[in-house]
């Protein structure tokens, strides 16, 4: 194992417990989305299925058990033990939009068509948009709290060390892995931005603030951030798909 992978594991694993410290500590789960934990745990269960196929290593074996038992448990947080204070009505986000596409992507482009393969390409393709939720929660509210930036900062670090880890394991070891590498890439790009509010406003003490979304009066809600900004461009995307489908379908009701 390389350094990148195992940094990159870390700081997978750290962002998981800043979630799940943030959580119980505060005994709330406010700013969070459930949505995005959803997602996340169905990546771990689609994606660690060959736990009862096959055995790598002790380290492998542990760190998937990990993630599946933090996800379920941050799910069960949030929509059992906190559900008081679970802020439904800002966690909107259509997932349908994501699971359904990524379903189909899944069964067209993997690397051989057995359960097992397709499960695991579908996870990697969900991964890659699964903290949209997140994002749009973030954009609906037009802040978040230190905590879960710092949470956001090492989910990012963690797609961004694995891109380095792929890179150094085609130069090292001859392997390479399209889609993953692809997925990566979406991933990592939609925390471009992010890690730049985070490291000129967070760590400078000030609140980070995500650009509004646009309302259905076609006002914006809160401040718009300084600069370009990519997660804007993938969430205006999702809305406006929102928008359009809902339109068509009341169409087509008359």
């Amino acid at each position: 194992m390389n350094i990148f992978r195992l940094t990159g594991d870390l700081s997978h694993l750290a962002a998981i417990v800043i979630l799940l410290l943030k959580i119980w500590k505060t005994r709330s789960c406010a700013g969070i989305s459930g949505k995005s934990q959803l997602l996340f745990a169905l990546v771990f269960t689609t994606r660690y299925l060959d736990l009862f196929t096959s055995f790598i290593s002790l380290y492998n074996t542990s760190m998937k058990v990990i993630y599946i038992a933090c996800s379920y448990a941050t799910v069960y947080l949030i929509y059992m033990k906190f559900k008081a204070t679970y802020d439904g009505n800002h966690d909107t986000f259509r997932v349908e939009f994501l699971v359904v596409p990524v379903g189909g992507l899944s069964f067209l482009v993997n690397h051989d068509f057995s359960p097992l393969e397709i499960l695991w390409t579908f996870s990697i393709y969900l991964e890659s948009v699964a903290i949209l939720p997140q994002l749009f929660m973030i954009s609906k509210t037009g802040e978040a709290e230190t905590i879960t930036t710092h949470y956001l900062f090492f989910l990012g670090l963690y797609r961004a060390l694995y891109l380095v880890n792929w890179i150094w394991r085609f130069y090292f070891e001859g392997f390479f892995d399209l889609i993953a590498v692809v997925a990566g890439v979406v991933q990592t790009i939609l925390y471009c931005d992010f890690f730049y509010l985070y490291i000129t406003k967070v760590l400078k003490g000030k609140k980070l603030s995500l650009p509004a979304y646009i309302s259905g009066s076609g006002r914006t809600r809160g401040k718009e951030p300084e600069g370009f900004c990519l997660m804007h461009l993938a969430l205006s995307f999702f809305i406006t798909l929102y928008k359009d489908f809902f339109t068509q379908r009341n169409l087509m009701l008359y």
